[in-house]
């Protein structure tokens, strides 16, 4: 495949292709976080799924961040066709843990992005990853701290109320509801 380079254009294609299947990661993020909140919501779970709102905009705007990116350098960013969303959940703890499983995958999907921008000498768009790659780094570690807390609370009695609360504060809701 030939990457072109010209003054309309800084960005290589085979890069524009693996942006525009970030950008798909990151839009089934939003959506995926979307259905989760509204799961939560419905279940009674107020403070987790105010923390999946927040979250499932924060993966919106890492959709856009990519956007942004590739029109600027004179490619091409693409909406990608969100499908297969899951709408239904077994148990609070499953959603935290299908939420960790989702961003350990995204992390892996950077670095391959990351891994390819370096191997192909393209030190800008290297350059322009690095927030992302510390963005899942603080994904990773919130995801892993909300698993704690079930373990640290337990999910007996009034533990998954407690422990809806204490999500909420995760991504900075105030003291959580009650």
């Amino acid at each position: 495949m030939k990457d072109l380079i010209t003054p309309n254009r800084s960005l290589a294609i085979e890069t524009e292709k693996k942006l525009n299947q970030q950008i798909e990661m990151e839009g089934k993020s939003s959506a995926y976080y979307l259905s989760m909140a509204s799961w939560c919501e419905t279940k009674g779970y107020v403070n987790s799924s105010k923390f999946l709102y927040d979250h499932s905009d924060e993966e919106r705007g890492h959709m856009l961040k990519l956007f942004s990116y590739i029109n600027e350098a004179g490619g091409h960013a693409r909406q990608p066709a969100i499908s297969e969303i899951r709408h239904e959940f077994n148990s609070l703890r499953e959603v935290f843990e299908l939420i960790l499983e989702h961003e350990i995958k995204v992390t892996k999907s950077i670095h391959e992005l990351v891994d390819h921008c370096f191997s192909t000498k393209d030190f800008t768009t290297f350059n322009f990853l690095q927030w992302f790659v510390t963005e899942q780094r603080e994904e990773e570690t919130i995801a892993r701290r909300a698993l704690e807390i079930f373990d640290i609370i337990g999910e007996e009695g009034m533990g998954l109320w407690h422990i809806d609360i204490e999500l909420g504060k995760l991504h900075g809701i105030e003291g959580g509801e009650e």
